[in-house]
């Protein structure tokens, strides 16, 4: 059974009541999930995080919407149980720390991972242009509860400021200063590509389906890294986020 089966199996029918659908408590309660799995209870919490992302702010705009669809693999026939899952998670922000608090424990031993995550709130949280001071907090909150201090949320958070070019900082995004070595630099990636490889994700154990948060991750650190070197007259040496 898929995930996505899985997950329409835990949902059940929510306008017959039946499986978990007694009630919306029951249906967003993460307790709930673990009969479908690790992968199925990673993949609902998300979801719900990021449905709670987009209605942060009280407003749930179409490209919050668009940009989780971009950043989750949802395959065709299991769009309904997915919007509807998001829909509900939506009603009210209330409770995404119980989310938060399942996606620590699934990998307690993977921070990258628990980086992914909180680099696609962020992408929708910047998703229509404008991060709001309740979506900045909620981002905030769900950082402390993944173990990240306020040192290293303000560095997760530079990386998705826009500069005036329209452009990322590409030393903010690699957690360099101007002034690093070019050794600096190339070690620096290098340790960045092993962290956020989408290899490394699926041998940690996120769904395939998933794969969109860390090839995001890697395309934002190649970008960066591209960016830096060809702007010290070099030529980079880039890592496809396919590679082994």
């Amino acid at each position: 059974m898929s995930i996505w089966q899985q997950i329409a199996a835990l949902l059940g029918s929510f306008s017959q009541g039946t499986g978990l659908a007694g009630g919306i408590a029951s249906i967003l309660d993460p307790d709930n999930w673990a009969p479908g799995g690790r992968e199925a209870a990673f993949t609902m919490s998300i979801i719900a995080l990021s449905a709670k992302m987009a209605v942060a702010d009280g407003v749930v705009s179409r490209r919050e919407v668009s940009t989780f669809h971009t950043l989750v693999d949802i395959p065709e026939g299991a769009d309904a149980h997915v919007d509807r899952f998001f829909a509900l998670a939506q009603q009210d922000v209330a409770g995404f720390d119980s989310y938060a608090r399942k996606v620590r424990k699934l990998f307690a031993d993977s921070p990258a991972t628990l980086e992914h995550v909180l680099d696609a709130l962020f992408e929708i949280a910047t998703a229509d242009g404008f991060v709001h001071g309740d979506e900045m907090a909620y981002l905030e909150a769900v950082s402390e509860i993944f173990g990240f201090d306020s040192v290293r949320f303000e560095q997760i958070a530079s990386q998705h400021v826009l500069l005036p070019t329209g452009n990322r900082d590409p030393y903010a995004v690699l957690g360099l200063a101007p002034d690093v070595t070019d050794d600096e630099l190339r070690r620096a990636y290098r340790r960045l590509v092993a962290e956020h490889h989408p290899d490394r994700m699926i041998a940690k154990g996120v769904p395939e389906e998933l794969m969109g948060l860390a090839s995001a991750k890697m395309a934002s650190i190649n970008t960066a890294y591209r960016d830096v070197t060809r702007a010290r007259g070099k030529r980079p040496a880039l890592v496809s986020p396919q590679s082994t």
